[in-house]
């Protein structure tokens, strides 16, 4: 699971090219003399993708093994570029996050912006840092993958129990020999009890 690229957008209703207010990108994975050429793909999809969305609107495009997932809150649009195998949920969850920041850092400031990266903004470099494992997206797929370790930790505990089978046979037959030891107690405290009762 990788995140590539983190963009935040201005879409302009009118039908122009919307604005990049930050961007963010590790692009370390590809071959050196690919890396400019992916910054610049990333650039146009972003634009692309974000053109298309419409407002209040959350959207997913797939191209060969990447999904570009894509938010639009009122013009203001988040962009993530991740592998396919990035959960949607934890996406769209870093991507709502990322607005959330965005609007505390600068407001309604973005609404008159009108030249790409005019705001430099070191918390997308961090987000897409931190973000690289979902669970800190999405905190139910972090629970999930907690209540994940503990069905295997008690899977192997009880699969250790097991293989000491003859420890677990003798705990079993002493149980019973308890058992039958209560029931000839309880029998006799009931015969003792019945000669000394008053009609």
């Amino acid at each position: 699971m990788k995140i590539t690229a983190l963009m935040v957008l201005k879409c302009i209703p009118e039908g122009s090219d919307p604005v990049i207010l930050a961007n963010a990108s590790d692009v370390s994975h590809f071959g050196y003399f690919q890396r400019s050429s992916v910054k610049e793909f990333i650039v146009f999809v972003g634009r692309t993708v974000a053109k298309r969305n419409p407002p209040g609107q959350r959207q997913s495009v797939q191209h060969e093994e990447y999904k570009v997932h894509s938010y639009n809150r009122n013009g203001l649009c988040a962009l993530g570029f991740m592998d396919d195998h990035y959960p949607v949920r934890s996406a769209f969850s870093l991507l709502n996050q990322v607005l959330d920041e965005y609007l505390k850092n600068f407001g309604e400031s973005w609404k008159t912006v009108q030249s790409d990266n005019a705001q430099p903004w070191p918390y997308l470099n961090e987000a897409l840092a931190k973000f690289q494992d979902p669970a800190e997206a999405d905190k139910l797929f972090k629970i999930q993958r907690e209540l994940d370790e503990t069905k295997i930790i008690l899977h192997k505990t009880i699969d250790s129990v097991l293989e000491r089978g003859e420890k677990l046979d003798s705990l079993v037959e002493k149980s019973s020999d308890l058992s039958a030891a209560s029931q000839m107690f309880y029998k006799q405290a009931k015969k003792t009890n019945s000669c000394c009762t008053i009609l």
